[in-house]
């Protein structure tokens, strides 16, 4: 049987094992921490504004698997705040059990505390990966899905030191490469200002530290927005540095915005604590994710591959990357999007087909395809690529891809409707139904 490796656990990466099982391989799926998901375990925003059309393009060509679990545990549906609209936002103290069984429930291997460290590469082909514990693990074909963060010296360079996040680099390792680790060269995202990378966008703050009245208003209505002082520091400049750029909103400036993923998600990559606690009901606020969210958060999208349309990794012949692996995308959504186009082509590219390249047509398609040229042209290096804002957003809504009307979306996706789902390998056909 055909062997597929995903290395990395996050959305990618599940995503990647999903749809490369699903297409008939066998598939390994390999995490450094204790637990899948990453940034994933903290983030929680869904479906909120283009984020909505990608979810149900990607449903229609057959890779809902993962779109359709978080809906299960989604807490508030078709929520509005500062810049987004019919957001859902999952829990995300649920979600991961829930991917897991689903992964092993579909014959996936996943393995926990499996940190890759070295390659065997041969003619451009890696053969086999190890981890730190010296297991070793063969392979026909391999998904990149390592992220960019980390390890805890990147963020003393390009950040304030390392926060104790939820990627606990001091605990499990720090990230290391696939792609990179075979010999490829990886590159970095830009901020204007000078300096790389970005931090990621928003804290956890615990909801036992907060006023039973404002966490009751934050559980009925989904966000709470609470006004900051005139005298206080701008956040101007801290805005700009954040990886999701969506948020770089004149509203974030003035306000505190809350929203409720299980945990207060504070949508700020950091706020000073002495100052979060002169706050009208914040006065006892206690950070869960990152611990030091008073001083800072992990630093992102410092450690990307070159890769073409396809998601194949170039310089490796039988690599494919997703997630911010695959450039500086930001979200969920967008994780899974390629994830599941990386895992999709790896079982092609093992049976001998010609890649599935997403058309134009469609958002899914367009965002990989465009921030491929942004990334080469160099503009790329500075931009965040997301369906929820900024300016792809823009130019998605301005093209016309934007939409909520599900009739139309299917008939965007038109024959290549279910295709992910379509087994490539004689003998899986029985494997998965959506």
């Amino acid at each position: 049987m055909l062997r597929v490796i995903v290395v990395g656990g996050g959305w990618a990466g599940c995503a990647a094992a999903l749809a490369a099982r699903q297409a008939g391989a066998q598939v390994i799926l390999l995490e450094r921490t204790d637990m899948l998901l990453g940034t994933g375990l903290v983030g929680g925003i869904m479906r909120n504004n283009g984020r909505f059309t990608a979810a149900e393009e990607m449903i229609a060509l057959g890779g809902g698997t993962l779109f359709k679990l978080i809906d299960s545990v989604s807490r508030h549906r078709n929520i509005d705040f500062a810049g987004h609209r019919h957001a859902w936002l999952y829990d995300v103290d649920r979600v991961e059990p829930l991917v897991r069984k689903k992964l092993k429930q579909l014959g996936i291997k996943v393995y926990t505390l499996s940190r890759v460290n070295s390659v065997k590469v041969k003619s451009n082909i890696i053969e086999l990966v190890e981890t730190s514990e010296g297991k070793v693990y063969e392979g026909d074909a391999f998904i990149d899905a390592t992220g960019t963060a980390g390890p805890p010296g990147n963020c003393r360079r390009y950040g304030n030191g390392c926060v104790m996040c939820v990627y606990r680099c001091p605990t499990f390792g720090g990230r290391l490469g696939l792609a990179a680790m075979a010999g490829v060269k990886e590159y970095a995202a830009l901020r204007r200002g000078g300096g790389r990378g970005a931090l990621s966008g928003s804290c956890k703050i615990h909801k036992g530290s907060l006023p039973s009245s404002l966490v009751e208003e934050l559980e009925e209505k989904g966000m709470v927005s609470l006004p900051l002082p005139l005298d206080f520091t701008d956040k101007g400049d801290l805005l700009q540095r954040k990886a999701c750029q969506q948020y770089a909103l004149p509203e974030y400036k003035t306000n505190i915005i809350l929203l409720d993923t299980g945990y207060a998600k504070l949508m700020a990559p950091f706020f000073p604590l002495d100052k979060l606690r002169k706050l009208e009901g914040l006065e006892n606020a206690r950070f869960g994710d990152p611990y030091a969210g008073g001083i800072g958060n992990s630093v992102r999208f410092l450690a990307m591959v070159p890769r073409d349309d396809a998601l194949k990794v170039k310089g490796l012949d039988n690599v494919f990357c997703a997630g911010e692996r695959a450039g500086p995308f930001v979200g969920h959504t967008e994780a899974i999007v390629t994830g599941t186009l990386a895992g999709h082509n790896a079982v092609r590219l093992l049976v001998g087909k010609e890649p599935l390249i997403l058309p134009n047509t469609l958002a899914v398609g367009d965002i990989i395809a465009y921030s491929h040229r942004q990334v080469d042209n160099g503009e790329g290096l500075y931009q965040r690529f997301t369906f929820s804002g900024s300016h792809y957003f823009e130019r998605m809504s301005r093209l016309g891809l934007y939409t909520k009307d599900l009739e139309v979306i299917n008939q965007r996706v038109g024959e290549l409707a279910g295709i992910f789902s379509k087994p490539l390998v004689e003998g899986n056909k029985e494997f998965i139904k959506e």
